[in-house]
């Protein structure tokens, strides 16, 4: 039996999600350390340019000033010597940076000292930066690398860990769902871990335990009632025959007799909520139980079995259907009496609650019942039949019980039994038999 109503899991995987969660979470933390590793290695190799270029100039002019010649690398008012050097006059030495990039050389730092007052040469050192940054350029390539290493390892381990929450959540969909769908049985039992799932899984579990124990209840509660008023209602049954001919009469004993119906299907509906009917199968006509069925109801229905079509009073129609059967000799293997039953429900509940022409039609295992009026409620599609509850007052009054009894019997013969309303207008009844 279809649900009428299901939870829908979502489209996209959480288990994906939190992979691709993980592997952003993972490059944004290797392009940060990257970021802050380059950075910082950049800043020291400038740093230990200065230092050295500082020392370099230092030693130069030292061996300048005793022997008058240049040490090694040491230049006298060298052209490519940047501006902010040139001004000094104070004696001091001063480095500058030198991003111009000439030949095979790279970046350079400079470091200056006038060799006497001002108007004296500018003694300079220029230390080349190249080697370092070389260096730094294969620290980048390596933490690229390592980075691309970390997020392969990191996205499988992402993956399965994601997997492992994911199924823990599905199980606990899946209960919810199958409760949702009636199975007030289903529980998702004890989940591995200490965490929020778990939370989850007991709290649908403490649900499914508390609703299961209400519905008991009440099925029990609507049993009891039901018994109870058995008697009484006969005895009033009795008691109106015994009444003088008249309006009076007729008005009570109608009251009465839908009084009695009325506790006869609380009856049957709680014993079908208990479990406790089992059908008696046997193989029949289709098309002639359904044809018996719609004349029982009194009401006037056009059945249609086949390719055969009758329309009329309901005994005639009756045993057109029965000769239609010879055109269309399906047999199915059921319990004809719940058969006939739900049959005869959705033909009352289609004239009762809908507008004609209502009409039965047979086409192989299915019957479909259709009525011309407002239709099924928009929250009786949504959430199926319910007891005492007709869903709109267009559809006139009631106890709502018709299609639950329906219901529950098509689920107990193992068929399918679909409520929806036809494009044009009316509601469409469809019970598909098992094969």
């Amino acid at each position: 039996m279809r649900p009428f109503h299901r939870l829908r899991p979502a489209r996209a995987s959480l288990r994906w999600k939190i992979a691709a969660l993980a592997a952003v979470t993972v490059c944004l933390v290797v392009a940060a350390v990257g970021v802050l590793v380059h950075v910082w290695t950049a800043q020291d190799v400038r740093d230990r340019a200065e230092a050295q270029a500082f020392n370099a100039v230092y030693s130069a002019m030292d061996v300048y000033r005793r022997t008058g010649t240049l040490a090694d690398g040491a230049e006298l008012d060298p052209a490519a010597l940047p501006a902010a050097l040139r001004p000094p006059a104070d004696g001091d030495r001063h480095t500058a940076y030198d991003g111009l990039v000439e030949g095979n050389l790279g970046p350079s730092v400079w470091a200056a000292q006038r060799t006497g007052g001002p108007g004296s040469p500018v003694l300079a050192v220029r230390v080349n930066m190249n080697p370092q940054l070389h260096t730094l350029h294969r620290l980048d390539v390596t933490m690229t690398l390592a980075s691309l290493v970390a997020l392969a390892a990191a996205a499988p381990l992402a993956v399965y860990g994601a997997g492992l929450l994911a199924r823990r959540l599905r199980r606990v969909s899946e209960t919810a769902t199958r409760i949702s769908a009636g199975d007030l049985d289903a529980r998702t039992g004890p989940t591995k871990g200490r965490d929020e799932v778990a939370d989850i899984a007991a709290t649908v579990d403490l649900m499914a335990d508390s609703l299961g124990q209400r519905l008991r209840t009440e099925r029990r509660f609507t049993a009891d009632v039901a018994h109870e008023l058995r008697t009484p209602v006969g005895g009033l049954l009795a008691a109106a025959d015994l009444l003088p001919p008249g309006e009076t009469e007729d008005l009570l004993r109608a009251r009465v007799r839908d009084l009695r119906g009325l506790v006869e299907d609380l009856l049957e509906i709680s014993r079908l909520d208990a479990g406790a009917e089992q059908p008696v199968r046997a193989r029949v006509p289709l098309g002639a139980v359904v044809a018996e069925a719609v004349a029982r109801t009194g009401f006037d229905t056009e059945v249609t079995v086949g390719e055969v079509s009758r329309a009329g009073d309901a005994t005639t129609r009756a045993g057109d259907a029965t000769t239609a059967d010879a055109t269309d000799a399906t047999t199915v293997e059921t319990d004809p009496r719940r058969l006939e039953r739900i049959v005869s429900n959705l033909v009352v509940n289609a004239h009762r609650h809908g507008a004609a022409p209502v009409q039965v039609t047979v086409e192989g295992r299915t019957v479909v019942v259709r009525d011309h009026g407002p239709g099924f409620p928009a929250d009786l599609l949504l959430h199926g039949p319910r007891r005492f509850h007709t869903g709109a007052t267009e559809r006139g009054a009631g106890h709502g019980l018709g299609l639950t009894i329906a219901l529950g019997q098509a689920r107990l013969l193992g068929a399918e039994l679909r409520l929806d309303n036809a494009p044009d207008g009316g509601a469409v009844a469809t019970l598909r038999l098992p094969d």
